[in-house]
């Protein structure tokens, strides 16, 4: 499939690998109003720390859309040419959707959202978590979570622009310009 011609980004690493404070860094350079589209979900104390962290580390102007399954709908709706979207992040949006819906349906949503994002008219950015390096999960359900992630995954970034690595805090451009 032909790269889109809009400025995607997917920018992927391992937890804690410095990959959502690169994806802030290149949305802050970008000197364009920036939307955060925030995918998670609090469910437990400790989640609500690490949104928490998130959140204080975020510039005040920027605007924050949570939405944790209709991604495509909110890249449609706020996208605009001379905007940057930071998405962050693609695996807890996949795990949202994929334990609550049957995998015709998901692989409805993922459909969709690969035509969205090959569509949009401004820069955006899509953090996600590698999570194809380790071994084989021993349950199902993990399984299928790392098959779906990295199938998603190669779709993305067949279609951006540009795909970063990041890895101890430091960005690897593995498709795309190097700036």
């Amino acid at each position: 499939m032909k790269a889109s011609l809009n400025r995607v980004e997917l920018i992927i690493g391992g937890a804690r690998s410095g990959k959502s404070h690169y994806a802030e860094s290149v949305a802050k350079s970008s000197n364009k109003p920036v939307i955060y589209i925030a995918t998670s979900q609090v469910y437990d104390e400790e989640m609500a720390i690490r949104v928490e962290k998130h959140r204080k580390q975020r510039p005040a102007e920027w605007r924050v859309i949570e939405e944790p399954t209709q991604l495509s709908n909110a890249l449609r709706e706020y996208s605009q040419k001379g905007n940057c979207i930071l998405v962050d992040c693609l695996t807890l949006w996949l795990s949202n959707c994929l334990f609550g819906q049957d995998s015709e349906t998901w692989n409805q949503t993922k459909s969709e959202f690969l035509d969205r994002i090959s569509a949009l008219p401004g820069q955006v950015l899509l953090v996600t978590n590698e999570v194809g390096c380790g071994v084989v999960p021993m349950g199902k359900e993990t399984r299928q979570f790392v098959d779906e992630a990295g199938a998603l995954h190669q779709a993305i970034a067949k279609r951006a622009a540009k795909v970063t690595l990041v890895t101890a805090g430091l960005p690897h451009v593995l498709k795309g310009e190097r700036e």
